[in-house]
């Protein structure tokens, strides 16, 4: 591979392994050929294409989603118990802004480094080590993707007034999905001047129609539960972190990556679990019936027809993911083939799998948990730890067994905080543990923000010893 580039003027340091074109240097200011895609293996220059207008086309689509609208009710509470309005909407907004600055860090890394997300964790773990987070990452990706096919199946039942022709929405859904993944960049255009507008549209028209039917607060005056609330938006914003980078390598500048994903994603967030919240309260707090409120106004089936059709950018984003992992185990291999070998994995998942049981779904999130921690040790050693010096992102990045204990102690703080229910011995062993230690969770305990100072202080301590690793 070539050496590494020289410090860009954003102040990136070199990262050896990836012959990438420092953003923010002269270079990415030239004329772009838009027509130019992602590369097709992973040790070739990425194309530094997206301006602040891509990407916060990208995240605003990627932050609407019909899973958003219905999980609404985990911010509202359970029924006899909700939160204020006034809560739930503060809430929102706080724990969407939180969590999206998270978000943006990553997006932040992978613009300066030009390497998708998990081939930047050679850098934090080295690459054997990298692998461990890269498989799981795949795990997560794969079962989002199929859960994302299932939703816009049910959506597009949903709107057609039917309980049949699920197969024939899902292969529809899963074909369309493959396609955007064969052409991202491309995709990602279409996204920025024809869909995002159409989405905007639509979620104005909601917006107005379900604010003019008047909003119910049974919980007014009742801000009991606000900060699990604010935990649960934070952690929906992270479930993007592990995959932020195998879009932002390709941004113009730092900059760029960073605001445009952070302003983009939290709009769109902030104003899907609204509407959600609004939908929800109108439909007597039954998750089941939020979509009966956007179908019960005048020409709602054709809003909401084009909200179905734009969650195939939430499935495109899973699968392109998962081939952006596959690759930093397989870094040779055409990701045309691997994304399109996930896109047909995911489909033919999605054909045979009814809905997601609890467990499966709780296993997920056990998953995301992992990612909350993996970001403090990520962001600190990078900007404050060996990152200052460059990371090694070849494949014979040597390991960092070190970089583990900040991470596994970060993990263990989110499940000793809020367990993770995919088990009842798993979910007994903590809460054992908490008894040996007479800790009894309280409101103010937000498992994910613990989870990130934790790990965080810890890496930082670590950063004198990791530094003289790096420079020797």
């Amino acid at each position: 591979m070539p050496p590494a580039s020289p410090s860009s003027s954003s102040g990136a340091p070199a990262s050896k392994g990836f012959p990438d074109r420092p953003a923010g240097s002269a270079a990415a200011t030239a004329p772009v050929d838009h027509r130019v895609e992602a590369p097709l293996v992973l040790d070739t220059e990425p194309p530094r294409t997206l301006r602040f207008r891509d990407h916060f086309a990208l995240w605003m689509n990627l932050g609407v989603s019909l899973i958003g609208f219905s999980t609404a009710a985990t911010v509202l509470g359970a029924k006899g118990s909700e939160l204020s309005l006034a809560a739930a909407v503060t809430a929102i907004v706080a724990g969407t802004a939180v969590g999206t600055a998270m978000l943006g860090v990553a997006a932040l890394i992978g613009a300066r480094t030009g390497a998708p997300a998990m081939a930047n964790l050679r850098g934090l773990f080295g690459t054997r080590l990298s692998y461990l987070p890269t498989v799981l990452n795949i795990v997560q990706c794969v079962g989002w993707g199929v859960f994302e096919l299932l939703t816009i199946a049910a959506g597009a039942q949903t709107v057609a007034h039917t309980s049949g022709y699920r197969w024939l929405f899902v292969l529809l859904a899963g074909a369309l999905t493959t396609v955007l993944t064969i052409w991202p960049l491309g995709s990602i255009a279409v996204l920025r001047r024809f869909v995002a507008a159409a989405v905007g549209v639509a979620m104005v028209y909601f917006t107005v129609q379900l604010g003019r039917q008047g909003v119910p607060d049974p919980g007014a005056g009742n801000w009991h539960g606000f900060l699990g609330a604010t935990d649960a938006m934070i952690a929906v914003s992270i479930s993007f972190v592990p995959m932020a980078a195998d879009y932002t390598r390709h941004s113009r500048t730092p900059r760029s990556s960073f605001w445009g994903s952070f302003s983009g994603y939290t709009v769109a967030q902030v104003w899907c679990y609204v509407l959600g919240l609004m939908a929800l309260l109108q439909s007597d707090g039954d998750p089941s019936r939020i979509f009966d409120s956007f179908l019960g106004v005048w020409a709602g089936w054709l809003f909401l027809l084009v909200l179905v059709l734009r969650e195939t950018d939430q499935s495109f984003a899973n699968v392109y993911s998962t081939a952006m992992s596959l690759q930093n185990l397989l870094p040779r291999v055409d990701r045309r083939v691997l994304s399109g070998g996930i896109g047909v994995l995911t489909t033919v998942l999605a054909l045979r799998i009814d809905r997601f049981t609890d467990t499966y779904s709780n296993f997920l999130g056990l998953i995301g948990s992992v990612f909350v921690p993996l970001l403090a040790v990520l962001a600190v050693d990078y900007f404050f730890g060996a990152g200052r010096h460059g990371w090694d992102l070849s494949e014979r990045a040597p390991s960092r067994w070190l970089m583990l204990l900040p991470w596994v102690l970060g993990f263990a703080v989110y499940q000793f905080i809020a367990p993770t229910a995919v088990a009842d011995w798993w979910v007994n062993s903590w809460t054992s543990a908490q008894h040996a230690l007479h800790f009894t969770p309280q409101e103010w305990t937000s498992a994910s923000l613990f989870a990130f100072l934790v790990p965080a202080a810890v890496t930082w301590a670590l950063t004198p010893l990791t530094r003289r690793t790096a420079r020797a």
